[in-house]
């Protein structure tokens, strides 16, 4: 598996909030142009649609989850990113994605992924 790990200035929790909304993915997720879930925040086996960037529509399906830490997810059918967050300090925490190795092309995507979030929990009332 291949990672790509950021440091966030802001509590877990409020890393945790942006990973899981999915009115958020699209601000932070540079492959994400918008999403279609019966819920706003995921959840372990959640099922929706994710409008790629180049425009199609794919289900998901929320696989594994660790409330507060953890959530990986099929797309279409396949095994994709993994999203965690550990706490470094009481404001500060770590992102880390794992990518599949099969999916090295996703790597850079996953780096421009931790500016947006680092901007976004800096400021999470926008």
């Amino acid at each position: 598996m291949l990672q790509v790990t950021g440091t966030i200035d802001a509590p877990a929790t409020v890393a945790w909030a942006l990973l899981t909304d999915t009115h958020a993915w699209p601000h932070w997720g540079p492959s994400v142009r918008a999403v279609d879930a019966p819920a706003r925040f995921i959840t372990a086996g959640m099922r929706g649609r994710v409008q790629t960037t180049p425009g199609p529509w794919l289900p998901f399906e929320i696989t594994d989850w660790e409330e507060g830490t953890y959530w990986r997810w099929r797309v279409a059918g396949v095994t994709a990113t993994d999203h965690r967050v550990t706490a470094s300090g009481p404001q500060r925490c770590d992102l880390t994605f794992t990518i599949p190795t099969r999916a090295p092309f996703y790597v850079p995507v996953c780096r421009l992924a931790l500016r947006p979030l680092a901007a976004l929990a800096a400021n999470p009332q926008t």
